[in-house]
């Protein structure tokens, strides 16, 4: 297939993600930190096709970050987490989160992994962690091994 040189291609989002979150993604990205984990969440609103900030958390620990997922539904999650390196340093990436346990209706797991790079380079975190086993598979010990391997 050739395309004409006068032909722009536009790249085709399949969930939008409104200025208002762009920019509570940006203050969270550089908010200071100097103790515990702070996350925010967003969800897919499948109706509208938009992403939805659903709640942002400051010093929460990731056991009550596990609580506040829901069982059944994918979420982004932007993680701000305190790390201790094996040589004292104390570090705090942020990593993004994929949440999508297998139990989720299936139709909404597609929409969340079809938009789920749009989401990435839009938070632009490079560091990203699957978690499909749902609270199991969600630790402190699962992130800092994680984090800590590179």
């Amino acid at each position: 297939m050739n395309i004409p040189a006068d032909v722009t291609i536009v790249q085709s989002h399949t969930v939008d993600i409104l200025p208002e979150l762009k920019t509570s993604l940006r203050k969270f990205r550089f908010a200071r930190r100097n103790a515990g984990s702070a996350a925010m969440i967003v969800k897919i609103n499948k109706q509208k096709l938009i992403m939805e900030e659903v709640e942002q958390f400051d010093n929460i620990s990731i056991e009550d970050l596990v609580e506040e997922l829901p069982e059944n539904a994918p979420r982004y999650v932007l993680l701000s987490h305190e790390l201790n390196h094996p040589d004292g340093r104390k570090s705090f990436p942020l990593v993004l989160i994929n949440w999508a346990p297998t139990s989720s209706e299936m139709g909404l797991l597609t929409l969340h992994a079809s938009a789920f790079i749009d989401f990435q380079n839009t938070a632009d975190v490079s560091k990203v962690i699957e978690v499909r086993e749902g609270a199991e598979g969600f630790t402190e010990d699962f992130i800092n091994t994680k984090l800590l391997q590179g």
